[in-house]
């Protein structure tokens, strides 16, 4: 079994209105990871991923691809403390 990790991160783009956060927080209950997605004043994305290594990965390699509608630029993320959160939530 692979480590507790934590990515935190901000995407750039078209990322707002676009069903982004949903398609976060689908890709994550998908593959067992917590955390969060909310919209920035900027027009950011900020992500929060938490869960086991591998699985992180994946959805982190979802965020950036995005929706359909999306068009993600950039995603700048690092790895952080581990937290622990009880779901994936969208705000």
């Amino acid at each position: 079994m692979s480590e507790k990790y934590c990515i935190h991160g901000f995407v750039s783009g078209r990322v707002q209105g676009v069903w982004f956060r949903a398609f976060c927080q689908q890709q994550a209950r998908a593959n067992s990871v917590t955390g969060w997605a909310k919209n920035l004043a900027d027009g950011r994305v900020e992500v929060m991923l938490a869960g086991q290594q591998e699985n992180v990965e994946t959805v982190l390699t979802a965020v950036h691809q995005g929706p359909q509608l999306s068009k993600v630029e950039k995603v700048a993320s690092d790895t952080t403390q581990w937290q622990s959160f009880s779901d994936f939530t969208t705000a």
